[in-house]
């Protein structure tokens, strides 16, 4: 953590607001509609946006830094202040640029010469490099003020995204430089051409050999998950599947089937919550079979999303 020299003289500055970001929060990745290639919807590798090598990062300066407080009205925007004087923090921020690339566009990087942007660094109270502040919806959200773990730092910005979901900055941000499109393994592209042709169990076929060939091969073990449950909600009358877990919140086979729809339609949480409910309340031969389809609707939703995490604690606690 490195101070930075102040120029003399008063300057008109920018303006933005703080606004503290709620410690409890946590992100939120809508799994959207897996059909049409949603995060990492069956089919397709798990995406990486524009492709790999897709950046989201921009250097700002006083005179744009009023563009970029009306975009945080659409996207958060991540203000991270360094010096070149400052070795620790221009690396920091090149941490924070893979982390924020990782989110899609869901997030947009700004960063900020402190030694010569003294108007910005005023702004958000900046005495040392590296800082790092958020912009959501015009108001400044401080993260930190020194160097921290990558995973600390995807934890803040999980925080962030939920916080900006609650004041409606839901928006996606355009990458700043190209991507290279990826070139997906040969049993994949051939998975995902059999998906596109309708042929769910094909595409299966595919992605079990690509895990035969490769266990640890989790693109395929995601991809595989989500195969399996469009298979299953593809033969679903999804009315009369509600009515039925409806009309009995005991029938196990309808709760998974409510379960999958949820899932498949984004409602990630819902789908948890009614699963992890059943589990409480079941025993024996159905409560192995409801802890089963929840395990396997982690893999099609991600192991390192936050609803997973989450979800993942609460059935150890229900088992044990």
């Amino acid at each position: 953590m490195s101070e930075f020299p102040q120029q003399s003289g008063q300057q008109r500055q920018p303006e933005a607001q703080e606004q503290a970001v709620p410690a409890s929060v946590r992100g939120a990745m809508d799994l959207g509609t897996m059909q049409t290639g949603g995060a990492a919807g069956p089919g397709a590798a798990p995406s990486t946006g524009g492709g790999e090598g897709a950046s989201y990062r921009v250097s700002i300066t006083a005179q744009d830094f009023q563009k970029y407080a009306e975009q945080s009205a659409t996207v958060p925007v991540v203000v991270a202040l360094y010096a070149p004087q400052s070795p620790e923090s221009e690396t920091f921020v090149e941490t924070l640029a893979q982390l924020v690339d990782s989110y899609q566009g869901k997030l947009l990087l700004g960063t900020v010469d402190a030694s010569k942007e003294q108007q910005v660094a005023q702004v958000f109270q900046a005495q040392t490099v590296p800082t790092v502040v958020a912009m959501l919806g015009g108001q400044a959200v401080p993260l930190v003020n020194s160097t921290v773990p990558a995973e600390q730092m995807r934890q803040l910005f999980d925080e962030l995204l939920t916080l900006a979901a609650q004041n409606g900055v839901t928006g996606t941000a355009e990458p700043t430089t190209a991507a290279t499109p990826k070139q997906l393994p040969p049993l994949h592209q051939e998975a995902l051409d059999k998906l596109e042709a309708g042929d769910l169990d094909g595409a299966e076929a595919s992605y079990n050999q690509a895990l035969a060939e490769n266990p640890g091969d989790k693109d395929a073990k995601l991809a595989l998950a989500q195969v399996h449950l469009l298979q299953r909600v593809s033969a679903m009358d999804a009315n009369a599947v509600r009515q039925a877990a409806a009309d009995d919140q005991q029938n196990i086979q309808a709760a998974l089937d409510v379960a999958d729809l949820d899932v498949s339609g984004g409602h990630v949480e819902d789908a948890f919550r009614r699963l992890l409910q059943l589990v409480r309340t079941t025993f024996g031969d159905d409560k192995d079979t409801v802890r089963e389809r929840l395990v396997e609707l982690f893999d099609v939703v991600g192991s390192e999303d936050p609803r997973v995490t989450t979800a993942r604690g609460q059935l150890m606690r229900a088992l044990f």
